[in-house]
């Protein structure tokens, strides 16, 4: 049976999902609740200084496909608006009755050391184990001079993180924006300040959608919208090569990641582990579909670590981060065709229109006597570029195989083609 267990920044965990700082983690009778679902930790939603902030209404925009379904949230609800004391004795309250839970406190100040200081120590009060500095919220905090304002410049990443352990003995977690151009700028800044580990991603700067009665973007108040944080499935992308690129980086290899992004599924969750996650946090998921998701999440990462013999969380974490590379160092000469089960087709023709207008015009398409459509690859012209292989409705009917070309691994730094090869 595999152990679900996990330690992340020191910290001891059940499993590896906790709730990240958000609406789901905002006060004494979430959180419980979540722990009664068998969530391993909670980040409690970002705390401030007093007086509280003041929330609008509405909060939420939605982007759905074409189907209804939700792609991702747009969310323009700003940190904690209860009293700093009223959360920090829920904090309490809830460590005494479930100590085998974890609790981190997120916490966000203006950029001067004191409040940072004096911020961190309350919370450390409370009972945490450990504090998360929210660097990364895109919206209404950053106007004020927090949040991503300060998660975008490395310097303030630096010397916040550095403030933070300064003022306590806690393991901090340095959590970042992905508004930024390169993350590694960012963990390399958290690193010089004695962050224990990073959490990312933040929500990504949008504006989801907008309402074409009232010309205004979603969500609308009082005839108004602004640009907010974008979270849910749809981020998932960009939070995998975020964490990737910092787990592979010579230089932040060994810096601990809650990884944050979309993380819906068991399958998610093991995606971002085998890319260098320490541990995970939820949020988006959580809030679609109940606290209870997260027994599918435990049972389906039980049941794929047994099926591979992983004991442990370690037996896999990172296995993916060695075979992610650069570009330049993918192997030129490997090459693959799509090949067309006939048996399995159902002669819808999405592979066809989509490679015959938009592609390489590899797919063959003829009518036999009987009216039956038949769709054939044209090996000469097929590149392997997996478009009718995505597309495909039918599972497995459209495989990519190899082609055995007996050709020695060449990448592009090497390739005659290259100019600065050439002219070597």
């Amino acid at each position: 049976m595999a152990d679900l267990k996990c330690t992340i920044a020191g910290i001891e965990s059940i499993n590896p999902f906790w709730l990240a700082s958000a609406p789901p983690t905002d006060k004494y009778i979430n959180v419980v609740r979540a722990f009664e679902a068998g969530w391993g930790g909670v980040v409690w939603k970002t705390l401030g200084e007093d007086p509280p902030v003041i929330n609008v209404s509405s909060r939420y925009g939605a982007h759905k496909d074409q189907k209804g379904g939700m792609i991702g949230i747009n969310n323009i609800e700003l940190i904690s608006d209860r009293p700093l004391e009223q959360n920090l004795a829920e904090i309490s309250r809830v460590r005494q009755e479930w100590p085998d839970r974890v609790i981190i406190g997120s916490m966000m100040a203006q950029v001067e050391e004191s409040s940072w200081k004096e911020l961190a120590i309350k919370i450390a009060a409370a009972g945490v184990h450990g504090i998360e500095l929210n660097l990364g919220c895109p919206h209404g905090m950053c106007e004020r001079g927090m949040g991503s304002s300060i998660g975008q410049v490395p310097e303030m990443i630096e010397e916040t993180t550095r403030w933070v352990r300064e003022a306590t003995n806690l393991p901090v977690f340095t959590k970042l924006t992905p508004n930024i151009t390169n993350i590694l700028w960012a963990a390399e800044a958290a690193m010089r300040g004695g962050a224990h580990a990073v959490s990312l991603i933040n929500t990504v700067n949008s504006i989801v959608s907008v309402d074409l009665d009232v010309m205004a973007p979603n969500p609308v108040v009082g005839g108004k919208g602004s640009h907010g944080g974008y979270c849910g499935p749809a981020v998932k992308p960009i939070a995998l090569n975020m964490v990737a690129e910092i787990a592979r980086n010579a230089d932040t290899q060994d810096l601990q990641i809650s990884a944050i992004g979309g993380i819906e599924t068991w399958r998610d969750a093991a995606e971002f582990i085998a890319l260098g996650a320490d541990g995970l946090q939820v949020c988006t998921a959580a809030m679609l579909y109940g606290f209870r998701i997260v027994d599918d999440m435990i049972d389906g990462l039980s049941s794929f670590m047994d099926d591979k013999g992983y004991q442990s969380i370690a037996d896999f974490k990172g296995l993916a981060t060695r075979n992610t590379v650069d570009w330049n160092a993918l192997d030129m000469n490997f090459d693959t065709k799509a090949v067309i089960d006939p048996d399995s087709c159902i002669e819808c023709g999405r592979c066809y229109i989509a490679c015959e207008d938009t592609s390489h015009q590899a797919i063959s398409f003829d009518v036999e006597a009987d009216g039956t459509r038949v769709f054939t690859v044209v090996e000469d012209e097929c590149v392997g570029c997996n478009l009718c292989a995505m597309i495909c409705p039918v599972p497995d009917c459209i495989d990519m195989v190899p082609v055995e070309n007996d050709l020695p691994y060449l990448a592009w730094p090497d390739h005659p083609k290259n100019p600065i090869k050439a002219a070597e």
